[in-house]
């Protein structure tokens, strides 16, 4: 391959990386946001919580 070839394939191939790169930021602009995912772990949290101290007291129950 000649020089003036390979400075072609150089020249697409950064063309190509900066149009995936622009792309990119236009289909991800920034972080996802957590808001709702933290909001269903507290709930699912509390939920486990209550049911755990259920099952305590049923067992304390059969104990006695």
């Amino acid at each position: 391959m000649n020089d003036e070839r390979i400075e072609q394939a150089a020249r697409r191939i950064e063309s190509a990386l900066g149009r995936i790169a622009d792309l990119a930021e236009r289909i991800n602009p920034g972080p996802p946001t957590m808001d709702g995912a933290e909001t269903r772990h507290t709930k699912l949290r509390e939920a486990v919580t209550n049911s755990l101290k259920e099952l305590d007291e049923v067992l304390e129950r059969l104990e006695k």
